[in-house]
């Protein structure tokens, strides 16, 4: 009896393992398309969606993750303002209103 209560939760693990396999590449692309905002936000349009895309192709995503761990980031992010820069620009935004 032992016996073939251990195949049957062998066989329903190795179905469990088989389904979660396939399901992996669909819930990274979700995941991916989750963040396009942060992503354009911290690159730029362009290079935010250029990079998205990538990232979104199962593949071609992995792909290029495992390159970019090793030589750094393809699509740079966009530069970061001086200090006080960010501040003084949204402070003539208020006086212009």
């Amino acid at each position: 009896m032992t016996g073939i209560l251990r195949r049957i939760i062998q066989a329903g693990g190795a179905r469990l393992a088989i389904k979660t396999a396939k399901a992996v590449p669909v819930v990274g692309t979700v995941v991916v398309i989750g963040l396009i905002g942060y992503e354009v936000k911290k690159k730029g349009l362009i290079k935010g969606l250029v990079n998205t895309a990538l990232d979104a192709t199962p593949v071609v995503g992995m792909t290029k993750n495992a390159i970019e761990m090793i030589t750094g980031d393809w699509l740079p992010d966009k530069p970061k303002p001086k200090n006080g820069q960010m501040s003084q620009e949204l402070g003539d935004q208020r006086r212009a209103e």
